[in-house]
C-alpha cells in the first residue's frame, strides 16, 4: 500500500479547521437569534427545553470549539510527526548512500 501526502496537506487542513471553528460559533449565534421570535410561545417542557438551549448557547459553543481545538492539536501533532519522519527518512537515505560502495556494484567495471 502506498501513502502519498503533500508536504502542506495537514497545515492546510489545520487552516480550514480554524475557519470552521469560527464559522461554528457564528452559526450557533445565528440559530439563537433566529429562534428569538419563538420565545414566549412555548409552555411546559417545551419552554424549559427552549430556555435551556438559549441560556446554554455559549456553553455549547465553547464545548464544540474545545473539541475542534483538540482536533487542531491532533492535526498539528500529525503534521510535526510527518515532517519529522520525512526529514529522518531523507537523513537515513543520505547516510546509507554515503556508506554504500557504488563502484563495487558496477558490473563490467575494471
Amino acid at each position: 500500500m502506498k501513502f502519498d501526502m503533500g508536504a502542506t496537506t495537514l497545515a492546510d487542513l489545520g487552516k480550514s479547521t480554524v475557519g470552521s471553528s469560527d464559522d461554528l460559533g457564528t452559526l450557533i449565534t445565528w440559530l439563537v437569534q433566529a429562534a428569538e421570535p419563538l420565545e414566549g410561545k412555548f409552555n411546559g417542557a417545551g419552554k424549559a427545553a427552549f430556555d435551556s438551549f438559549k441560556s446554554r448557547a455559549d456553553e455549547i459553543t465553547d464545548a464544540l470549539n474545545g473539541s475542534l481545538g483538540a482536533i487542531l492539536g491532533g492535526q498539528g501533532g500529525m503534521d510535526t510527526a510527518f515532517g519529522t519522519g520525512d526529514t529522518e527518512q531523507q537523513d537515513n537515505a543520505h547516510q546509507n548512500m554515503g556508506q554504500a560502495n557504488f563502484d563495487a556494484a558496477r558490473f563490467g567495471a575494471r
